[in-house]
């Protein structure tokens, strides 16, 4: 895209529109006659697309519901598991730091299969794997659990990646509005699991049973996704596969690289927090099933934020200050915890849950910084491969830095340190421009 053509300003009215037409409005060489070919390619039968969106966004927000339960209710009862199963505190190092591995191994073949099979099958295929594992690794010993944890991540990733490449192809003048139903589903799946695990462990008497539970709302899932996408092309293109709309790498892209970098930060600090955070809040003297229910009332917090952020944030010219702005919560939260950790615990679990909100605001950049679906694709695989690979390391070394250490203090910190970069990377990618 020649960076001459582009308008050196943006009318008022743009303000009120979606992301799809921003775009259009800052870049109408990307939108121009002689990219038709390439945009109808790309976004296939539009019109029916957008006219029988009602149930796929169903299916967009049950998939989405499943994105997150598998990992919080299993660190709302982690140290139940590792107790039971006469597991060592690196073992559970190593289950809250598979979530990100898996995520970024697997992302990266999501492209792939998506060009070989089709977006539709690949999610519901992945759904349908997540079902299964959810319910394998409950059957057995610490290695199942780790073992069924690897699957259900690996199909979560699946998802991760290829969802929003179907928001921005079947939806493409709504993508804020599927987006915050996308990010909303995320995050109330996620607070319900860690909030309601830790009840079920206590009634039934049983951390397998309760972990179970989740694989009906994974099946739930399935039954919507499949009659969704019953009648939809399996033909969709991922990533730029069409001949008029070439696949392009992004590796060179200096945007690109920042986005996956901030993507990355957000995602290490999203993972410790719902990896770790429970034992915490335990270490500092609060049992067991309140510190489940704060994690939980963290993610809840996100629900409400995840609804209204992404339309808001597609208003803006620029997104560098919701970057900083969610950053200065997520630090809040977590010098409250270092330094007071049981004053004010609901405060710092509130703040820390609505700086999280990093994640939604992390894929909006990636459809607002891309000109077409075939970039979204590359880069949201790009993003979230890399980025997730970057991240697992987090989990790890969180708890690793706490077995050393003898205390949550250092671990905490250096958690304070990397929210801190995240926000210098948040400000270069909310800048206004695209690849």
């Amino acid at each position: 895209m020649s960076t001459k053509s582009r308008p050196q300003h943006v009318p008022d009215q743009v303000a009120d529109q979606n992301a799809t037409r921003l775009a259009a409005e800052r870049h109408p060489d990307a939108f121009s006659a002689e990219n038709q070919g390439a945009a109808e390619t790309v976004f296939p039968n539009r019109h029916v697309a957008v006219a029988g969106g009602g149930l796929l966004l169903a299916g967009v927000a049950l998939a989405a519901a499943n994105m997150r339960p598998a990992v919080t209710s299993l660190a709302s009862v982690l140290g139940e598991v590792r107790d039971s199963l006469g597991a060592s505190t690196t073992w559970a190092s190593v289950v809250t730091s598979v979530p990100t591995l898996c995520f970024g191994i697997a992302g990266i073949g999501a492209p792939l299969l998506a060009r070989r099979m089709g977006i539709n099958k690949v999610i519901g295929a992945s759904l349908a794997v997540l079902t299964l594992a959810m319910l394998l690794r409950v059957v057995d010993g610490p290695w199942t659990v780790l073992g069924g944890t690897v699957l259900v991540c690996a199909a979560i990733a699946m998802c991760n990646v290829l969802i929003p490449v179907v928001v921005k192809e079947s939806f493409p003048t709504r993508v804020g509005m599927a987006t915050a139903l996308y990010t909303t589903a995320m995050a109330a799946g996620g607070s319900t699991g860690s909030a309601l695990t830790p009840y079920l462990n206590s009634t039934t008497g049983s951390w397998r049973l309760s972990l179970a539970t989740w694989a009906v709302v994974a099946l739930a899932a399935v039954c919507v996704w499949v009659p969704a996408t019953a009648r939809r092309s399996s033909t969709r293109q991922v990533s730029g596969t069409s001949s008029t709309s070439p696949r392009r790498s992004l590796m060179r892209s200096p945007l690109a690289w920042v986005i996956t970098v901030y993507f990355a930060l957000q995602s290490l600090v999203a993972y410790v927090v719902m990896g770790w955070m429970p034992e915490v809040f335990k270490g500092a003297g609060i049992d067991g099933t309140t510190a489940g229910m704060l994690l939980g009332l963290l993610l809840l917090v996100g629900v409400p934020i995840n609804m209204i952020l992404p339309p808001l944030v597609t208003r803006t010219r620029s997104q560098s200050w919701w970057a900083v702005g969610l950053a200065v919560l997520t630090l809040t939260g977590l010098l409250g915890l270092l330094l007071s950790p049981q004053a004010l615990p609901v405060v710092w679990a509130l703040a820390i849950g609505i700086g999280m909100s990093a994640f939604p605001l992390a894929l909006v950049l990636i459809s607002l910084r891309t000109a077409n679906a075939a970039d979204t694709g590359s880069l949201s695989a790009m993003s979230q491969s890399v980025g997730y690979l970057i991240a697992s390391f987090g989990p790890f070394l969180f708890g690793v830095l706490h077995d050393v250490t003898g205390t949550w203090s250092a671990s905490l910190l250096a958690i304070v340190v990397i929210v801190a970069i995240q926000a210098v990377f948040g400000v270069i990618a909310g800048r206004p421009r695209t690849i």
